[in-house]
């Protein structure tokens, strides 16, 4: 049986929320000053919208996307590239115990809520919501 099994399928801890974001904020001004020494990555604008953590905090994922949308691939390649150099900076400006692996993935939440606004806009899938909604007044 695992360790803390009770709390399995409980969410990340307070700690994970912590370091998550704080590695978010650190990432997000490491990129917007330019200290990494890569022309290609600088010359992007890239979010970063969220870091999640790890229990262990080993390993920290990051959901970025370029500004725009545009170029996905080639930001992730050159994050990818760099990922030994932004961690020293990360570990240095953050003074944390264990310096976290960081992944990079694209962030699709965008692109997640344009389907769902999508499906909503089908006409069916109108008539069956209000036809629900007169179901429920009644």
């Amino acid at each position: 049986m695992a360790k803390n099994s009770k709390f399995a399928g409980a969410g990340p801890s307070q700690r994970q929320l912590r370091v998550g974001e704080l590695i978010r904020r650190t990432l997000s001004e490491i990129l917007n000053r330019g200290e990494i020494h890569d022309p290609d990555l600088n010359r992007m604008s890239i979010t970063v919208s969220e870091v999640r953590v790890t229990p262990d905090l080993r390993i920290a994922t990051a959901f970025v996307l370029p500004l725009g949308g545009k170029n996905k691939d080639e930001a992730i390649a050159a994050l990818a590239r760099n990922k030994g150099e932004i961690r020293h900076v990360i570990t240095k400006q953050m003074s944390v115990k264990h310096s976290p692996d960081i992944r990079f993935l694209l962030d699709d939440t965008f692109d997640r809520m344009d389907e769902t606004n999508r499906l909503f806009a089908q006409e069916d899938v109108r008539r069956d919501l209000a036809a629900k909604d007169d179901a429920d007044e009644g």
